[in-house]
């Protein structure tokens, strides 16, 4: 007599573990605006609070609307209750593999997430990991789900977004998907062909390789661009104008950045876990880590060559890690005031978008500095009008002076 088992009946489409940080929200957010039934279980009661109110936590540009109408018409609700993860056809867990002081991966990110959540997992359930992982660590929670004797299928499906962009690259970006079985491949296709029809199917060791080859390219790509600056900055050369000549109508240098701090929460980290992976043997990724790490110490070796900073108030613009944000991880302008605040009189710093008591606006900064540097490359900065010298990298302020 064959037995026949009844298809496992949830209470939700998703539930997104970490569901209220910059990752899992803008997909919440995307997947709710598709009419699927989303759930964002978070430890942060703050940040679960005030997506309960329909208000976004951070900014994120096409975001807010959405979320609004979205919590307005009960497709979405966040929650600090683990017990919402029982009733999820699909579980997303947005925990990555971070590096320690020592710049080595810490596998147990992921394991410790999904443990945490053990005693809810449910037969049928699909797991999928959402933010950059390990190469291995997709095949790690597969072991980790049947050593906890849930029958669930395990898919690896890496965000690709930026932030600031994330309400647009989510429906148009192709969606990486990857899992060893057919069927949690199917599932996961399914699930986000909700927000695009461009599916790209890989092995999960394919996928996690590629989003580290992602990171760490873009990561070496700043890296040639702040070294060609250093270059013609110690020549006393105007590096803009010579990038500007080398991708005038010649398609082969039209991906040479300009130089600026290359930071965040996630370029250093996956090159570092990329070099990992290569047992250290990544030169291009430690020689751009020196570089794009080395870039505040340059800035400050420039200015004591040029000013006597121990008599000098210098200011710091922008704190976040990148123009037009509002997260601070990472910000290598943090770096900057560090050096600084050994070889400065006085550091002041400012930014219209990252909250911090300890910063000033930007009229009080420019008032009292002797000197500023711009450290983010925020659009209220550009054509800045001041009556001391700006220091300029990014060349957004029109009239910035030159190291």
């Amino acid at each position: 007599m064959t037995t026949v088992r009844t298809p496992p009946l949830f209470l939700t489409d998703v539930v997104i573990v970490g569901g209220c940080g910059r990752v899992g929200l803008p997909l919440g957010v995307a997947l709710a605006s598709r009419g699927l039934g989303v759930v964002l279980c978070d430890i942060n009661a703050a940040a679960v609070q005030t997506v309960n109110d329909g208000r976004l936590p951070f900014a994120e540009p096409g975001a807010a609307q959405l979320l609004a109408d979205a919590v307005r018409e009960g497709r979405l609700r966040a929650t600090t209750d683990p017990s919402c993860v029982a009733g999820a056809e699909t579980l997303i867990v947005v925990v990555g593999t971070p590096i320690d002081e020592h710049l080595n991966p810490d596998f147990s990110a992921v394991p410790t997430a999904i443990e945490r959540y053990a005693g809810h997992l449910r037969d049928g359930q699909l797991i999928v990991l959402r933010s950059t992982v390990y190469p291995g660590v997709t095949q790690l929670t597969e072991r980790l789900v049947q050593r906890l004797g849930v029958a669930a299928d395990v898919a690896f499906c890496p965000e690709r977004i930026a932030e600031g962009r994330a309400m647009t690259e989510l429906f148009e970006l192709p969606q990486i998907v990857a899992a060893r079985q057919a069927r949690a491949a199917a599932r996961a296709e399914k699930l986000f062909r909700h927000l695009t029809e461009r599916i790209v199917q890989l092995a999960p060791e394919e996928a996690e390789l590629a989003k580290l080859f992602t990171n760490s390219w873009r990561y070496i790509k700043f890296a040639a661009a702040n070294q060609f600056w250093m270059m013609a900055n110690s020549c006393g050369l105007d590096f803009e104008r010579i990038r500007s000549a080398v991708r005038y109508d010649y398609p082969r240098a039209a991906d040479l950045p300009g130089p600026g701090f290359a930071a965040g929460p996630c370029l250093l980290k996956d090159t570092m876990q990329l070099a990992a992976f290569a047992n250290n043997n990544f030169a291009l990724g430690h020689t751009a880590m020196l570089i794009n790490e080395g870039l505040p110490l340059y800035l400050v070796a420039q200015l004591e060559a040029r000013h006597r900073l121990a008599d000098m108030t210098i200011g710091i613009l922008g704190m976040a890690f990148k123009g037009g944000s509002d997260d601070p991880r990472e910000s290598l302008a943090y770096k900057l005031r560090k050096i600084l605040t050994l070889k400065a009189r006085e550091v002041l710093c400012t930014d219209p978008y990252v909250r911090d008591e300890r910063f000033l606006a930007l009229p009080e900064v420019l008032r009292r500095a002797d000197l500023v540097v711009i450290a983010a490359p925020h659009p209220e900065y550009r054509d800045l009008t001041a009556e001391i010298p700006v220091i300029d990298m990014w060349g957004i302020a029109g009239r910035g002076v030159r190291l």
